[in-house]
């Protein structure tokens, strides 16, 4: 039983395709990851390489994966616990990890790595994994519709991924290729009122059977109005029509408000994962 770690993505795919693929609900963030990476280039999410890792069991089969695209965190998949234990030995001795500053993972996986880890840590954010059971229409529907985002909107939806990661403290800046490879596919929706964009919601290309819904944004001065609601339904509407029958999204734990919309849309939780963060 070892983990193995590499900077080579096509590695890495070889090695953990069908382990990841057999759980597209808790993985999906690294199929989405490792997807952007084949299509944009391996400094797709920031200038320093990526570094991949996969859990080989004692039955020479392939269990579970991690990945991590600095300078965002080490991100893991669905592990089992001997795989999270010998992870907790590999922070501190595996020298492609050395420069690893955060853990996203499943709640109880991060407690036992941050424990493990011999560095001060702090929480930085709680995260809940929630999956679409059966989509429900806003009540009471918000004034306005939703429409595809297109190229001309690129100043506007840069504008507002920006403001979304710096609200939610994310590192990095809004990818204006980030933005181009979601319009491509019409993964990027608009809420217009009496014709003005008033919020937003993208989501990513299905990947197996899992689409996830993200950057769920409308400015302050027009909150409180369903626009958020309205967008993320026409979004997950858009992410079945697009080949999806799992539609996926996170909510942060600390904004009681939009864990009740998504609730409200039919959305029921699945796993609750955290990250922690290098003092």
């Amino acid at each position: 039983m070892t983990w193995t770690f590499s900077t080579d993505l096509d590695a890495y795919l070889a090695a953990t395709g069908p382990a990841v693929a057999a759980h597209p609900v808790s993985n999906t963030l690294l199929l989405t990851v490792a997807a952007a990476l084949e299509r944009r280039g391996p400094h797709a999410y920031g200038s320093a390489d990526p570094v991949f890792g996969w859990w080989t069991g004692a039955d020479g089969a392939v269990s579970g994966a991690l990945l991590c695209t600095p300078p965002h965190p080490l991100q893991l998949g669905a592990l089992p616990e001997e795989a999270v234990l010998a992870l907790a030995a590999a922070l501190t001795t595996e020298p492609l990890l050395a420069g690893v500053d955060g853990i996203s993972a499943r709640r109880r996986d991060t407690d036992t790595l941050a424990v493990a880890w011999g560095r001060p840590t702090r929480l930085a954010e709680e995260n809940r994994l929630y999956r679409l059971a059966g989509l429900v229409d806003p009540d009471p529907a918000p004034s306005g519709r939703a429409r595809l985002a297109t190229e001309e909107d690129l100043p506007l939806l840069l504008e507002w991924v920006e403001a979304y990661d710096e609200e939610l403290g994310q590192p990095g800046t809004g990818s204006e290729a980030g933005l181009r490879d979601r319009l491509s596919y019409g993964g990027v929706l608009l809420w217009e009122d009496a014709g003005v964009p008033v919020s937003l919601a993208s989501f990513t290309r299905p990947i197996g059977s899992a689409a996830r819904i993200g950057s769920v944004y409308t400015p302050p001065a027009v909150r409180g109005r369903g626009y958020a609601a309205g967008v993320t339904h026409a979004a997950s509407e858009a992410a079945y029509a697009a080949g999806a029958s799992e539609v996926l999204l996170f909510t942060d734990l600390a904004n009681p408000t939009s864990n009740g919309v998504y609730l409200r849309l039919g959305y029921t939780p699945v796993e609750d994962r955290a990250e922690v963060v290098a003092t």
